[in-house]
């Protein structure tokens, strides 16, 4: 056992002692609970942006079509018929947590395990034991640089995922397909909206509650009505469709599943009560998520976009400056405020995302402190200023947090839900729906 530990670990010693360490977590991980994995089919989904979605919608596409299925998310986790809020404030939760996790879905008699998998957690070897039976790719934009050091390196850590994959689930829109498509010697299927792909959208149609669009595979032409907003659920659909045809599931039942959906909790939530104008909370906090998020939204609103948003601390922070200035561009009013600072200054964190929010804007459309640009560090108070500014077919677009239920200040965790936050403000107002 020793020789063979020894074997195991001689190629990683040479890359530090902390990658020795968590794979051996990892690996103990796996023998303390038995190597559940091994007895249950999983897909993993990777990328920037869109994990979270695709996952939820695997899982109802399972669900639909008679699997007993378990699922982890960076908002959720599932087994069986039991659902309950991620609140570790991990995407991939640590290798013995997953690990008891896989164990319980087993005990459920779960056929599925979709997990949502990070860059992180691949580096981490946090999934080490884990065959995956398809991997989904979303997309890949800069994001986590902090950790990585490069884009090359993040994306080929997502890469590995995939290596061993017994299907590839590819994204011919994304920029790094290509290189994805040469370098994986794995079965593969695509889909996309603009390439050439196995599975793609046409005539597609976007209205207020969701999109409209035809899904062409080789077999045929099926109708979707996505009850989720913009074109980027569109590409999370078609990587779940995609899923569920590699599986040879009825794309009747696939169709059946997604329509179902209305809403994935944190990301592009609408808060409906009795007020006049919409309020939107969503997890983005890319320049990625947020090009988007306008382009979904801009040209559906016919009044002002009120955005409150921060950035998180200890992570990178080459995008802050970028995403003030997509606000600059986009928003009519930005609100900058607290979130996650974690160990650093937050108003360090607010002053370089406020430093881009003047490159975004026009000499016509200008920001202006106290005007059309406030910082109010208290993220509550940031909230309760954007409801006071909102008026009839106005939006408020809440950002970073999604569905989180907590916020980290130093090394505490302290209650927090946007979602909570809002409704409370609102029936301080006197706004609720009367039926409630």
């Amino acid at each position: 056992m020793i020789k063979y530990l020894k074997n195991l670990f001689r190629p990683f010693v040479s890359k530090g002692f902390i990658s020795w360490t968590h794979k051996a977590r990892a690996i103990l991980a796996c023998i303390t609970y038995g190597f559940p994995a091994r007895k249950l089919k999983v897909v993993g989904v990777t990328g920037t942006n869109g994990k979270t979605t695709t996952c939820n919608l695997i899982a109802s596409i399972l669900d639909k079509a008679g699997y007993k299925v378990g699922l982890a998310t960076t908002i959720n986790f599932k087994v069986g018929k039991k659902d309950w809020p991620n609140i570790t404030r991990m995407t991939t939760i640590s290798p013995f947590l997953l690990q008891k996790l896989l164990r319980e879905m087993v005990k459920e008699g779960c056929h599925w395990a979709v997990i949502e998998t990070t860059s992180h957690a691949i580096s981490q070897f946090r999934n080490w034991g884990v065959h995956y039976n398809a991997a989904v790719l979303t997309n890949i934009t800069p994001e986590h640089l902090d950790y990585h050091k490069n884009m090359e390196e993040y994306r080929d850590t997502k890469m590995k995922l995939f290596e061993k994959a017994s299907i590839a689930i590819l994204n011919t829109d994304d920029r790094s397909y290509k290189l994805f498509n040469q370098s994986l010697k794995t079965k593969q299927l695509s889909y996309g909206i603009y390439e050439k792909a196995d599975i793609v959208a046409k005539k597609i149609l976007h209205e207020a509650e969701g999109s409209l669009f035809t899904v062409v595979t080789n077999d045929g032409q099926y109708p979707v009505n996505l009850g989720l907003t913009g074109e980027f659920n569109i590409s999370n659909a078609l990587a779940a469709i995609s899923f569920a045809i590699s599986q040879n599931i009825p794309m009747e039942v696939t169709t059946r599943a997604l329509e179902k959906i209305t809403n994935i909790p944190g990301r592009m939530e609408k808060i409906v009560e009795d007020q006049d104008y919409t309020i939107i909370i969503d997890y983005a906090h890319t320049p990625d998520a947020f090009e988007k998020i306008y382009k979904t939204l801009r040209p559906a609103v016919k009044g002002k976009i009120i955005h409150v948003f921060g950035a998180c601390g200890d992570r990178d922070k080459t995008k802050r400056p970028i995403m003030g200035a997509q606000a600059g561009r986009n928003a009519d009013y930005i609100i900058l405020t607290n979130e996650d600072p974690y160990t650093e200054d937050p108003k360090s964190i607010i002053a370089q995302i406020a430093s881009g929010v003047s490159r975004g804007t026009s000499q016509k459309d200008n920001k202006k402190k106290g005007e059309n640009f406030f910082i109010i560090m208290d993220r509550r108070e940031a909230i309760d200023k954007a409801l006071s500014l909102a008026k009839k077919d106005d939006l408020v677009l809440i950002t970073g947090k999604g569905a989180e239920k907590c916020m980290v200040v130093g090394d505490e965790k302290i209650a927090w839900s946007d979602k909570d936050v809002v409704k409370g403000l609102l029936l301080e107002r006197g706004i609720y729906r009367k039926e409630n």
